[in-house]
């Protein structure tokens, strides 16, 4: 490995990089770090400024995956380390993630134990998305949304467009990395109590965590998610005609109206598979 850049995205997280800089720099001093600050209002530029580590700042906020992005754009380096600003991950750990590149994966992910998780509600939804992920791509996936992982340069950037701006990021990468076959590492981990108050919000975010379930459908294979759906509505089909025939010896509308959908439901699995192909075919 040539060289290694440390993308840290953050917003308002001053106080937190005050104490992470200086041992982010003890622990790997010969790697570029990149802050990238995403329309903080704070000291963050100055904190940066003051331990002599490069600061990508927006005039406005643009999300924690639009930072990603800028920060990957930017690093030089063979590999890249994305790691959160807020404190929760320990510099340390970073030369074991990077152990994992040297015996030959492509992308290696902090995977939080239960203990670390901010709350009971994040740690079951985060064990739903594992169970879930690992369903949908026969791997087991230890944590799904991990934002501390280690990424060769190159892999990474293929995957550069499909990223949101938004949260999600991780989950989009691992699923790329999965279906790409860019074999992927989960080394344990314990995550501090993060500085200062999450940007997350469980009400606001509610309806993107759940469009995140279906996105990791999507991203990976489509039809393991329209193929159960269709069969679900073409067996209600089935029951409801059984019931009227019975009661009424008629095939009714409602019947013939789940029929439909599920033949609906089926086509549109398959042709978004056949958008999932073309969208990986020049990494495949």
């Amino acid at each position: 490995m040539n060289m290694l850049s440390i993308i840290l995205p953050a917003k308002n997280e001053a106080a937190a990089l005050a104490e992470l800089l200086p041992r982010l720099c003890a622990e790997q001093p010969s790697a570029q770090i990149i802050v990238v600050d995403d329309g903080s209002i704070d000291d963050t530029r100055a904190i940066c400024e003051k331990h002599g580590v490069r600061c990508l700042s927006s005039p406005y906020s643009m999300g924690n995956g639009a930072a990603i992005k800028r920060g990957a754009r930017a690093a030089k380096g063979d590999v890249l380390v994305f790691m959160d600003a807020d404190g929760q991950h320990h510099p340390a750990d970073v030369a074991r993630l990077l152990e994992k590149l040297e015996q030959g994966y492509d992308m290696a992910v902090g995977a939080r134990d239960w203990g670390s998780q901010a709350g009971v509600g994040r740690g079951v939804a985060n064990t739903f998305y594992n169970w879930l992920a690992t369903r949908m791509t026969g791997h087991d996936i230890a944590d799904l949304t991990s934002g501390f992982r280690a990424v060769r340069a190159d892999r990474f950037r293929e995957f550069l467009y499909l990223l949101p701006n938004g949260f999600s990021y991780p989950t989009t990468s691992t699923m790329a990395f999965f279906r790409s076959a860019y074999p992927v590492a989960y080394v344990p981990i314990k995550a501090a109590q993060r500085v200062g108050k999450s940007h997350i919000k469980p009400l606001r975010d509610g309806l993107r965590f759940l469009l995140i379930i279906f996105k990791i459908a999507t991203l990976y294979s489509p039809l393991k998610l329209f193929v159960p759906a269709s069969g679900v509505f073409f067996l209600l089909g089935c029951a409801n005609y059984t019931w009227t025939f019975i009661r009424e010896g008629r095939l009714t509308n409602m019947s013939t109206l789940m029929w439909s959908a599920a033949v609906i439901i089926f086509l549109i699995g398959l042709v978004s598979e056949q958008i999932t192909s073309l969208t990986y075919r020049r990494h495949d």
